[in-house]
């Protein structure tokens, strides 16, 4: 099954946008890290909205169970096993992708180690650790974003969409390999819209604050740090992860074609831009 080509308004046309350049309907919107937390409720909200979801993560059961939830709520969606950290297996990924639908309109970068790193001092961190975080969360997002360049290309159209941290700015202790690894996707997300904004294609990141998710961690937040981590936001409430839809959606959808290489604070205002 392939999708009619979507017609594109060129990206430097300067044209007003329309309603319609806001909406994300008829897209293919590809989540990595899908079966879980923040990428299951970015897959089943882009469904929601009419776009065609696809849900892809290591575990391929639990990717197939979210894409049966979507399917169960209306919407279009399809389960990909994959290790982001692989380049053969990234490559079969979009392989997949595009034989089913004839290109990938949106790359949402959400794949990454999290729930299960050990915290500790730097100088504790094993090697072995340091350098598993980097594979997946620097290295997976460096091999996703390269793997579905061409078919953006070709299409002169694309959204690619990092998700980092609000660790990264409050330098977060004893989460160093952690922090590093949504750093560096801040500084790729600027490289990579320069060397890809003439094709049409942007290059933005998101770096969300506190999420609460059904995702179990290695050491969970306390209701006390949750609350102090509320009570300094300019929303005094947690964040959910609905909480970043408006955003991702605004970020894959046309009307945004004049933003690029930005890092967007979806926080609750725990964080200002200068």
């Amino acid at each position: 099954m392939t999708t009619t080509p979507l017609t594109h308004t060129p990206y430097d046309s300067g044209v007003p946008a329309s309603a319609r350049d806001f909406g994300v309907e008829g897209r293919v919107v590809l989540v990595t890290g899908a079966a879980q937390g923040i990428g299951r409720e970015l897959a089943r909200q882009f469904a929601a909205a009419g776009a065609f979801a696809v849900v892809a993560d290591l575990n391929a059961d639990k990717a197939e169970a979210v894409v049966k939830e979507i399917h169960d709520a209306g919407g279009t969606g399809l389960a990909v096993g994959v290790d982001v950290a692989d380049e053969a297996s990234v490559a079969a990924m979009v392989d997949t992708v595009v034989g089913r639908w004839g290109r990938i309109d949106t790359l949402i970068n959400n794949a990454s180690i999290f729930a299960t790193i050990k915290k500790g001092p730097f100088d504790e961190i094993p090697v072995a650790d340091w350098e598993q975080v980097l594979k997946v969360n620097v290295t997976g997002t460096y091999l996703c974003v390269r793997a579905v360049a061409p078919h953006m290309r070709a299409a002169g159209f694309g959204r690619v969409i990092n998700i980092s941290s609000d660790s990264v700015t409050r330098g977060t202790v004893n989460y160093l390999h952690y922090v590093t690894s949504k750093s560096a996707l801040i500084g790729m997300t600027n490289s990579l819209a320069r060397e890809l904004g003439g094709h049409g294609i942007t290059v933005n990141c998101v770096r969300p604050g506190m999420v609460a998710t059904e995702v179990e961690r290695t050491v969970n937040p306390t209701v006390e740090v949750r609350e102090r981590a509320a009570a300094q936001q300019c929303i005094p409430r947690g964040m959910v992860p609905t909480d970043l839809v408006g955003v991702m959606f605004f970020l894959a959808a046309p009307a945004s074609a004049f933003i690029t290489g930005q890092t967007i604070a979806c926080d609750g205002g725990y964080t200002h831009s200068s």
